[in-house]
């Protein structure tokens, strides 16, 4: 994609729809890193919907600082060296603001070099514990829920509806991948591994051979629930593989993060009965009665005739997010933001949620779900009804304590302040 281009045209095809002297003004530019290629692509197109749909609302608003807002879009691929590269280029460019996600191991890479050019970067889809754990900075805010937080509401389903159970786990061999399976197996107490088996897929890049051998040693240890901690297009390819080999059929698959997107390339048939958590989904605003969270949707819909993802919900929060940051401070520059951000809460999609100040974890309600019949499914007008919600937890009582973060820091010979 031609960047620069794209942000004269976009300038170019607002300016006639701009409050008046807006147009004039210079935009300020912000550096959506996402996947666009690749195994998590859906995520990324997610992404750059949820951005830009929050990018005009903005500047139809009047801007921020009088100013219009623009996006620069990069493909990350869900290569950490790409991501890097990445930002690099965004930056060069006049970015102010980074942000994306969708690899854990991306987000934390492109974050790093981020605070190298001293500019904020939100991670978007960024699940591993590590993103706002060991390898937490200054510079990286997490918009989304962690492995933590997803597998303590699901196991707290799991144990009361479940308990007692054989677990196996076909796992993505990443951080993303590694803490989630970590986090499952101590809050679902399957932590030996003797008893609860484990394979390893590599990512990116896994073949039809590394899922068919995984799903091949699952298979043999006849487990009660098959944990596939696996992601986009990958989990796609395990689930077909899982339901050809008939373990759909013998076990509960649980697939501890589930969006939109994922079950979308699967299919409703394929995905019924499965397992999950989420920090968001689309039917979360009306369960719960929130307002502005029904109009995010039903505006998405009337744009790209779908439902919006998860990925596009955190996308379209952080711009907003950064967006009243400088409001605020009436500033750009990243040092008075992060103050402003830090133990800032504020409302938009869902219940109030909270930039927590000692980690930058955005502390969150979380859900546990489980996938509808087709049948149901069926009948939604864009036939999307896929989230059943089955519990709710407080953000306080998912996300790690103040203690076991420090403690995890010190571990890694990590500061317990962030820098």
């Amino acid at each position: 994609m031609n960047t620069k281009g794209t942000v004269a045209l976009a300038t170019l095809l607002l300016s006639s729809l701009l409050p008046q002297g807006l147009a004039a003004a210079e935009p300020l530019l912000l550096g959506l890193n996402a996947p666009r290629s690749g195994e998590y692509q859906q995520e990324g197109l997610m992404q750059t919907r949820g951005a830009m749909m929050a990018i005009d609302e903005i500047n139809l608003a009047g801007g921020v600082l009088q100013r219009p807002l623009a996006l620069l879009e990069r493909d990350t691929a869900s290569k950490p060296a790409k991501a890097v590269t990445n930002v690099d280029e965004l930056a060069a460019e006049g970015a102010r603001m980074l942000f994306g996600g969708a690899s854990s191991a991306v987000a934390i890479a492109a974050g790093k070099r981020a605070r190298d050019y001293g500019l904020i970067y939100f991670g978007t889809l960024t699940y591993s514990n590590d993103t706002t754990g060991k390898d937490a900075h200054r510079y990286m805010f997490r918009e989304s829920y962690n492995a933590w937080m997803a597998s303590k509401v699901l196991a707290q389903h799991l144990n009361e509806h479940m308990p007692d159970k054989n677990y196996f786990y076909v796992t993505a061999d990443y951080t993303w991948g590694h803490t989630t399976e970590q986090s499952m197996r101590h809050f679902t107490a399957t932590d030996n591994v003797q008893d609860h088996g484990r394979a390893l897929i590599p990512f990116p890049g896994s073949m039809q051979k590394d899922l068919r051998a995984a799903m091949q040693a699952a298979l043999d240890s006849k487990p009660d629930v098959l944990v596939l901690v696996l992601f986009g297009d990958q989990m796609v390819k395990g689930m077909r593989m899982a339901h050809q080999m008939g373990l759909t059929q013998s076990t509960q698959v649980v697939v501890p993060n589930l969006t939109l997107s994922m079950v979308e390339q699967a299919g409703p048939a394929l995905m019924e009965g499965v397992l999950g958590a989420s920090p968001w989904t689309w039917n979360v605003p009306y369960v719960y009665d929130h307002p502005r969270g029904q109009a995010f949707v039903e505006r998405f819909v009337e744009l790209y005739q779908t439902y919006p993802s998860t990925s596009a919900a955190s996308a379209y929060s952080i711009v907003y997010q950064w967006a009243d940051a400088v409001e605020r401070t009436r500033s750009l520059d990243s040092e008075r933001l992060i103050t402003a951000l830090e133990d800032h809460q504020y409302q938009l999609l869902k219940d109030p949620q909270t930039w927590r100040a000692f980690d930058h974890q955005n502390v969150q309600t979380v859900y546990a779900v489980k996938i509808n019949p087709r049948a149901q499914v069926m009948k939604n007008p864009l036939r999307q009804d896929y989230f059943e919600l089955l519990a709710a937890m407080p953000g306080e009582d998912a996300a790690i304590t103040r203690e076991q973060w420090g403690a995890e820091r010190r571990a890694h010979n990590e500061p317990e302040q962030l820098r």
